[in-house]
């Protein structure tokens, strides 16, 4: 049910909304440079989608602390987070803490193994669609408010969350194939004017990896 309310939320968005979708590049890449250096200046946010899911089960239960219901990472997924983790530490990334994620298992573990559980706040403002129920609306919001508030000089918010939320609040520019798992929107908070999504890197790209099968 949710699933088909994300696309007619998309759907009803304003044709500017609807842009063409952006292609996720590798931070390591040519294209990531500029994405990179922006990041570490610093003033920016950071949505990951969580790590990769391959091969696990898909969600049953939909209920935030039944792991047994849930698809959770991979063993690559688990790896694939602490990889993101220290390559963000490598390239000279500046984190604000705590970093936020939702409390999905496959959100939370994957900001945990990248940053550190002491470093971690999970947060139902970070929900996934089929997790949310009667409070989706909520969560769209503050994925909205956590999107455009200011972030400080010389660090940068990171949240830890869903692709569908992402595109029901971002638009058709990161819907499709656009935002794999482990990659990350790159956006620029706005204030009351809203956000800009920059683009969307992978600092741990997996090959054959992104997308799963539910």
């Amino acid at each position: 049910m949710w699933r088909r309310r994300g696309i007619l939320a998309v759907l009803a968005l304003p044709a500017a909304a609807r842009a063409e979708r952006l292609r996720p590049v590798d931070a390591d890449g040519a294209e990531g440079v500029a994405l990179v250096a922006a990041l570490r200046a610093g003033g920016h946010v950071l949505f990951f989608r969580h790590a990769d899911t391959r091969g696990e089960p898909c969600d049953r239960s939909f209920r935030v602390g039944d792991r047994g219901g849930q698809r959770n990472i991979s063993p690559e997924g688990r790896v694939q987070s602490a990889r993101i983790g220290a390559r963000m530490a490598t390239l000279g990334i500046p984190v604000e803490t705590p970093v936020l994620a939702g409390p999905v298992y496959r959100a939370r573990d994957t900001a945990e193994h990248a940053f550190g559980t002491a470093q971690v706040t999970v947060t139902d403002s970070l929900l996934a669609d089929d997790f949310s129920g009667a409070r989706l609306d909520w969560v769209l919001a503050e994925h909205r408010r956590l999107f455009s508030a200011p972030v400080a000089a010389g660090v940068n918010r990171v949240l830890v969350g869903h692709r569908t939320p992402a595109i029901m609040v971002a638009g058709d520019a990161v819907a499709g194939r656009a935002f794999p798992e482990g990659g990350a929107l790159v956006i620029r908070p706005r204030g009351g004017n809203g956000f800009a999504v920059l683009g969307i890197v992978e600092f741990a790209p997996l090959a054959g990896g992104g997308f799963h099968g539910c």
